[in-house]
């Protein structure tokens, strides 16, 4: 009988941060996963991304190397092979999959449980802000915050009627340029407009009324500070809702933007307009996720296929 490798598989959900009125506490996890294959190897190797990512710097390897540290467990050399269909413009959670992905990949291939709330905490740390990374571990739609050491959650399922029109530009926009653009300092009367409709915006994902959405998710903290940093933003937004979408708002810190609609009909009307209002764009029509990363084991055979236990 032929000898047999495990490797792990490792599958996370693209995701998008803030929906608008949560600036950097809400996050939805999506129906578009990235999926990452470890296996041991002499000496590091990373496959399937560009090859300027093929360095011991790679986000992956340093991500499964911070919970090795973390568990207290040796590293081992890996080859790594990242098969993603997340645009890297920003916006959907393509650096979060990234983290995530590691952190997981060090518990099994020491043998662990994926143990989530460790993976969120850590992966929170390294990423900085838990709002994309949450609903990567947890799946649906998430709430967070940090406190000391520990990141807490909570989670709530989003209607299914729900649809998530999701455009990437062919242009990023860095995350620290988003950040520059906004003020240092909100009035009183932004906060409290922010808190109300934040907790709006979650009843009404949860139950799916889109009116109650296109009520509520009107943003004065981060959007209209960032929307001049998208060239396409002001005339895919009037695109989008002239086509019926519920609202659209910036996905992330952007580049990428999303249109929520009720309805796979009024999805398929936003998504040919937006796709026809811009040049070169990455158009996806998504659902919610409502399963967060997930583990299995593939154990190849040198003489057969790949079987997944």
């Amino acid at each position: 009988m032929a000898a047999a490798a495990q490797r792990i598989c490792v599958t996370v959900p693209a995701t998008s941060a803030n929906l608008g009125v949560g600036f950097d506490v809400l996050g939805l996890a999506l129906d578009l996963a990235a999926r990452f294959t470890f296996e041991p190897a002499d000496e590091l190797l990373v496959t399937g991304c560009d090859e300027r990512f093929n360095t011991p710097d790679n986000l992956v390897w340093r991500s499964y190397l911070a919970a090795c540290e973390e568990l207290g467990v040796t590293a081992q050399s890996l080859h790594i092979h990242e098969d993603s269909p997340i645009p890297a413009s920003g916006g959907l959670g393509s650096s979060s999959t990234c983290v995530v992905a590691g952190i997981a990949a060090a518990q099994a291939l020491a043998g662990r449980d994926l143990d989530r709330p460790f993976t969120l905490s850590l992966a929170t740390r390294i990423e900085g802000h838990p709002d994309n990374v949450a609903p990567a571990v947890m799946g649906g739609l998430v709430s967070s915050y940090v406190d000391g050491t520990r990141t807490i959650t909570t989670r709530w399922p989003v209607a299914p009627n729900l649809r998530f029109v999701c455009i990437a530009p062919p242009y990023r926009v860095l995350t620290s340029d988003a950040r520059m653009a906004l003020p240092s300092m909100v009035p009183m009367s932004s906060v409290s407009w922010q808190v109300g409709r934040c907790l709006a915006m979650v009843s009404a994902l949860a139950s799916g009324r889109a009116a109650d959405i296109a009520a509520c998710c009107h943003d004065r903290i981060h959007e209209p500070y960032r929307a001049p940093l998208i060239p396409d933003y002001e005339n895919l937004q009037e695109v989008a809702l002239a086509a019926g979408a519920t609202t659209f708002l910036i996905s992330g810190s952007g580049a990428a933007m999303l249109a929520i609609c009720d309805g796979d009909a009024a999805a398929r009307r936003v998504h040919d307009a937006v796709e026809a209002g811009m040049e070169n764009p990455w158009v996806r029509t998504l659902a919610v996720s409502e399963r967060g990363v997930s583990v299995s084991k593939l154990v190849q055979k040198t003489d057969g296929p790949v079987h997944q236990s």
